[in-house]
């Protein structure tokens, strides 16, 4: 979830998200009052993709990023016709379209964008694109930034179009130092060729774009935290209300969006928002950008239809898992805050947002993690505690003190130095910390916790019941 992934469906939320089922009934809530997407035709095969419904051509760094070699695959064709269409236009095809967000939350883009077009109060408007991408199993929008900036850059401008913004702000990850300085190059090409800058695409838009580069905190992809940080403050997340799309980064009405989200728009709104909805099942169109690491044969990051099998997706792309298919314990399927699944549910589940919440868990940024029966799922998921641990900004109590506690627990699970009792003791505190907090790096935390315990009780008492009979109860109840 870069964080760049966690958070709950609320208005506004962007990127550092997952929709868990309670933030699926506020997203359908909301949806009830506006215009329902058109429902595509029903498929019963989903992926693979067809090489013409491809959006990110460039994906492996095959071919000439710069300017150059993006016009020659259809980069920047037909934005002033674009431009020229309007707000309107733009929004209507990205809500026909059924774009959620791409970094975790999942919410409806075109009603996200839409909430910027009120009337002006003389304060100027800004597009922040979220590039900070720390989740960790994460690497979809530094391939975007590396080998297709202009992508990201003409989507900068559709996106601004649409909500009327002056300038986007692109906050990109400080670790990301080639990603970074390719983004720059192309930016000042855009503005030689005057793409963008004033008078952007000879459309009579002024509309400039700017690359910050944050420092390292991964609670900067929270989307608060991200306008924290751009005002040159601590990355800490804000209250809301107010929204960013009210009070945002200058104190100005800001929308948040994905890399990967923002860089779909021109696309969609070339080949119509029909034709993306017509990928994917409804609710879950699209293309979406897959990470696949950890035990598979190899490792990488694919562009493929919404909606399709995990199981093929490993074995299509990832050469399957090591040792083969036979030989996976565990996946997690949406970057490292979204709750593990065993084999058995990994065998028919789709990879959209829905099929993985029918799951238990989150499609989050589609970061697939793969551990096969060599791991040692305890101390894995432990690791990913320590992190959270490490990256809490320290503001709510529950956060701060609470996945403390939970890494003490767990890591003493690790050995089995622990009474079967503190599996519900572990489960009580992930409960107490989910969604009591401002933002959802305590969420994120939690789940992790929850699905281990969900999935893999049997083990973590095996552990216990082993430590207890090399050491006796005696020591392990003096050691508690």
């Amino acid at each position: 979830m870069a964080l760049s992934s966690l958070g709950r469906a609320v208005l506004g939320k962007g990127q550092f998200g997952f929709i868990v089922a309670p933030a699926v009934n506020t997203c359908q809530t909301v949806c009830n009052y506006s215009t329902p997407p058109p429902t595509p035709p029903l498929k019963d095969k989903y992926g693979p993709l067809s090489d013409e419904d491809r959006i990110f051509t460039n994906l492996y760094g095959r071919h000439d990023w710069r300017l150059k070699g993006a016009l020659k695959r259809g980069d920047w064709y037909k934005t002033k016709e674009i431009i020229l269409r309007g707000p309107d236009y733009i929004l209507n095809e990205v809500k026909t379209s059924g774009l959620r967000g791409r970094g975790g939350a999942g919410f409806p883009s075109g009603m996200k964008w839409s909430f910027m077009n009120k009337p002006s109060d003389g304060r100027p408007k800004y597009l922040v694109v979220n590039a900070d991408e720390g989740e960790p199993g994460t690497c979809k929008d530094r391939e975007i930034m590396r080998h297709d900036p202009h992508k990201l850059i003409e989507g900068c401008l559709v996106a601004g179009r649409a909500m009327g913004a002056r300038a986007a702000y692109i906050y990109i990850r400080g670790e990301f130092y080639n990603e970074a300085s390719n983004l720059q190059v192309a930016i000042m090409e855009a503005y030689q060729a005057g793409l963008i800058g004033k008078n952007a695409c000879g459309s009579g838009y002024d509309f400039d774009v700017f690359v910050h580069r944050g420092a390292g905190a991964y609670i900067c992809g929270e989307e608060t935290a991200l306008i924290e940080s751009i005002e040159g403050k601590q990355g800490k997340p804000r209250l809301k209300p107010p929204f960013p799309a009210d009070i945002g980064v200058f104190g100005c009405p800001t929308t948040v969006a994905n890399v990967e989200t923002v860089a779909v728009s021109p696309t969609i709104c070339r080949r119509g928002g029909e034709w993306f909805l017509g990928l994917g099942r409804p609710r879950n169109s699209g293309t979406k950008l897959f990470n696949i690491s950890g035990h598979v044969n190899n490792p990488c990051t694919v562009e493929e239809e919404m909606s399709i099998p995990l199981k093929e997706l490993i074995q299509r792309h990832a050469g399957d898992v090591t040792g083969g298919w036979d030989n996976l314990l565990a996946i997690i399927p949406g970057g490292s805050s979204t709750p593990l699944i065993p084999k058995s549910v990994c065998e028919d589940v789709l990879m959209d947002f829905d099929g993985l919440i029918a799951a238990q868990t989150s499609l989050g940024t589609a970061a697939i993690i793969v551990m096969n029966k060599q791991t040692d799922i305890v101390k894995a998921i432990a690791r990913l505690i320590m992190f959270y641990k490490h990256e809490s900004c320290g503001q709510c109590t529950p956060c701060r003190e609470g996945i403390n506690w939970m890494n003490k627990i767990i890591y003493r699970m690790v050995d089995g130095n622990a009474q079967p009792a503190e599996i519900d003791m572990l489960w009580e505190l992930s409960k107490q910390i989910e969604g009591h907090t401002i933002c959802a790096l305590g969420d994120g935390a939690a789940w992790p916790v929850q699905g281990l315990i969900r999935h893999f009780r049997p083990e973590l008492e095996a552990r216990m019941k082993k430590f207890h009979e090399a050491h006796g109860a005696e020591k392990v109840a003096a050691s508690n």
